[in-house]
């Protein structure tokens, strides 16, 4: 029977019984040197030969039958055999089996392989070891939000932390036709004092001299994304901010509510913010955009008409938007469903006392440890003078449609 036909358990019982002869034969020699020696005769060069043939064929046999008992073990278990190395080929090579049966005592046995060419990383012909990574140069930075509130302002400087102004809070017209002799009438007018203080907005890093040395984009990456976490905060701060604590009191607080100067029945968010638009002119300022949430103005821009054509204008076209011929700033810091409109410009101002800065320094005992401490800061305040011209609240009136 051919070694082919044979399974593993018979392949490892034959070499099992090659191995026990090798090792009798060594066993053999060995016992014969040592009888020379307790007899004062030195080793003879043809017993030296003798044993270092029987040494080499017994360690042959040895890993043919480490290697034959592992796939039996791996037979009997049925689990699927792994790809063959390069010494299980070898060891069931038809070359090597023929030098075995030979009982050979020197020489060697050839082998040829023939292997696919793979990427993997492991077996005949694998190369994946070989390949080499396509690295990409640089920092791969996450999409930045588009910021807009502070656009929409006016912008001023302080060298004080408080900011003191007076706003007029009433105004009562009573201006008239009089007749000749009689009394004037009186008109009133009524102010409050207000102040604001500026505030801090700031954070940092903490990164290593080495870090700096060794990987040169690092610090314009993160003077990068310091300056632009300020941009994202201060962006919430000016347009929700509560006033609570160190935060700033921001345009949403400090609006006027949306009350529809005309009733229209089912209203739309278009009708919404067109009414907002008629508020804020009866207030004696006429309104110069719009603030909405993303997902508002994209399902403004998406209504259609019944013959399926969009009533806001066509897609393809790349203009600024535009609703009702004032310019909308989209922002996903204004609450979904919600709107402001107002004449934004003459309604609030900002003020700029450090403008946004990158510092380095120490920190306790970075210096021994080389860390450096990279921060990123500003100072400013929001005056707001004319609540009135800026109008907010919900995007769908109640009853509203779309």
């Amino acid at each position: 029977m051919s070694d082919e036909n044979k399974s593993a358990a018979q392949l490892a019982a034959e070499t099992k019984a090659a191995f026990d002869r090798s090792m009798g034969q060594v066993k053999e020699l060995a016992e014969k040197a040592l009888s020379e020696a307790k007899e004062g005769k030195g080793l003879t060069e043809a017993l030296k030969e003798k044993t270092d043939e029987a040494l080499m064929t017994l360690n042959t046999v040895s890993e043919r039958l480490s290697e034959v008992e592992q796939k039996a073990a791996k037979a009997g278990r049925g689990g699927d055999e792994a790809p063959q190395s390069l010494g299980e080929q070898y060891v069931s090579s038809e070359e090597f089996k023929s030098f075995l049966a030979s009982e050979p005592r020197g020489g060697k046995a050839p082998l040829k392989v023939k292997a696919d060419i793979t990427t993997g990383a492991a077996g005949a012909g694998a190369v994946g070891v070989a390949i080499a990574p396509n690295r990409l140069a640089g920092v791969q930075t996450p999409p930045q939000r588009h910021l807009v509130v502070r656009s929409l302002l006016a912008s001023g400087r302080t060298d004080s932390p408080l900011i003191e102004y007076v706003r007029e809070k009433g105004f009562t017209n009573n201006a008239a036709v009089v007749a000749e002799g009689a009394k004037k009438p009186q008109s009133d007018i009524e102010f409050e004092d207000l102040s604001v203080a500026t505030k801090v907005i700031a954070h940092y890093m903490k990164v290593s001299k080495q870090t700096l040395s060794d990987v040169s984009q690092i610090r314009s990456h993160i003077d990068a994304r310091l300056l632009y976490g300020l941009q994202l905060a201060e962006d919430r701060q000016l347009l929700s901010g509560d006033g609570v604590g160190s935060n700033m009191l921001g345009l949403i607080p400090q609006s006027t509510a949306f009350v529809a100067p005309l009733a229209i029945e089912g209203a739309t968010r278009l009708d919404a913010l067109r009414l907002a638009m008629l508020q804020a002119v009866l207030a004696e300022y006429p309104a110069s955009g719009h603030v909405l949430n993303p997902i508002d103005l994209t399902a403004i821009e998406m209504l259609k008409d019944d013959l399926g054509r969009y009533i806001i204008g066509n897609p393809q076209g790349s203009i600024t938007p535009t609703l009702w011929g004032l310019p909308v700033a989209q922002t996903v810091s204004m609450p979904a469903g919600k709107f402001m409109t107002g004449a934004f410009d003459l309604a609030a101002q900002v003020f700029d006392q450090w403008s946004s800065m990158i510092e380095v320094g120490f920190e306790n005992d970075d210096f021994t440890k080389n860390k450096l401490t990279i921060r990123a800061e500003e100072r400013l305040a929001l005056a707001v003078y004319r609540p009135e011209a800026l109008v907010y609240g919900d995007l769908l009136p109640a009853g509203g449609g779309e």
